[in-house]
């Protein structure tokens, strides 16, 4: 049956009329799903009752719950959720002082094939439709503390642009969470044609994952880079103006002995330094099976200190949740092995 969580205001006045209702009523429809926390039909006391029957008859709310949390002991929480049968999504809600952010997944498992990605050896499965995608956030027992979405999760969100566009859609419009689009970030490895649709078309922040300023070296991490090379994405993003608001940053995993030496930080120094940017360095959440090994903390400030000596705005991000495989793709793999288990 179609879930109504998910609408656009478009549809839900078509489904409106549908029901026998006026189509102004489509906002009503939206103002219950995004607004207000409701779990069932019979929660929409200003629509009629006749109305209610036939949406239950027709649609499912789809809205549920996550059928799994762990929880670190730095307060990150890792949320499962079932989007269809023997398929997982995983959403990691990241505290931080007076702020929270939330790490959504846009698809089920991921085509891109990156050698440090747990999600990559799932393969892909899916693309979430824009209820699914919105339902981690909707359904979060911690919805309310929520400041910050980066689309960052399971999958690459610009190789489901359309749905992942309909749920920031959904996120920024008034008739929907009415949340601004500076709280929400795109987190990418560069697919430029949908990459355009995003800068044109919404006014959400932009990350780039880079993890190498060089060819080959990229090309072994990211097989994107085969498609899309780094230095394409950088042309591509010099036709915007960064001068505002909108805020562009690029995420550099430090894997040692691979991409952490001095010459890597130069080379990405001239690769950045025309942006008004951040660059973000992230400790590597090690996976089973995987040569790679994250880079020390000594290592990697000393790679950041060459990056802001040259005038870049540079952070090591903390590292969260490591005690719960808070690394992406990690909790929902262990949840799909153990499924495949149990039915053989």
């Amino acid at each position: 049956m179609e879930r109504l969580y998910g609408k656009d205001i478009e549809e839900l006045k078509a489904i409106a009329l549908e029901a026998g209702l006026k189509a102004f009523a489509g906002k009503q429809l939206a103002t219950w799903l995004y607004q207000k926390h409701i779990r069932s039909f019979d929660d929409m006391t200003n629509i009629s009752k006749n109305a209610r029957t036939y949406l239950q008859e027709h649609y499912e709310l789809g809205i549920y719950d996550p059928i799994k949390v762990d929880a670190s002991q730095d307060g990150t929480k890792k949320y499962l959720y079932q989007v269809v049968k023997d398929h997982y999504v995983e959403a990691a809600y990241i505290p931080d002082g007076e702020r929270a952010t939330l790490c959504l997944s846009s698809q089920v498992g991921c085509k891109m094939g990156c050698l440090f990605c747990m999600t990559a050896r799932q393969g892909f499965q899916g693309h979430l439709d824009a209820g699914e995608i919105l339902n981690q956030l909707h359904s979060l027992p911690e919805f309310d503390n929520i400041t910050n979405l980066v689309y960052m999760g399971m999958g690459e969100p610009l190789d489901n642009w359309i749905q992942v566009k309909k749920s920031i859609d959904i996120l920024t419009s008034d008739w929907g969470y009415a949340m601004s689009p500076r709280r929400i970030t795109l987190s990418t490895i560069g697919v430029i044609p949908a990459m355009k649709q995003f800068l044109d078309d919404s006014k959400a922040h932009l990350a780039i994952s880079i993890h190498s300023p060089f060819d080959d070296e990229r090309r072994k991490l990211m097989p994107i880079q085969q498609v899309f090379p780094i230095k394409d994405v950088i042309k591509t993003l010099e036709d915007y103006d960064w001068r505002g608001q909108r805020r562009l940053s690029f995420e550099y995993i430090m894997f040692s002995g691979v991409n952490d030496s001095p010459d890597h930080a130069q080379e990405l120094v001239k690769l950045l330094s025309r942006f008004k940017s951040r660059v973000n360095l992230i400790h590597f959440h090690p996976i089973p099976d995987s040569p790679l090994i994250g880079s020390s903390r000594d290592r990697m400030e000393k790679f950041q200190n060459i990056l802001k000596d040259k005038g870049l705005m540079t952070t090591i991000r903390k590292s969260r949740g490591e005690d719960i495989l808070a690394a992406c793709g990690l909790l929902s793999t262990k949840e799909k092995v153990k499924k495949i288990e149990v039915d053989y």
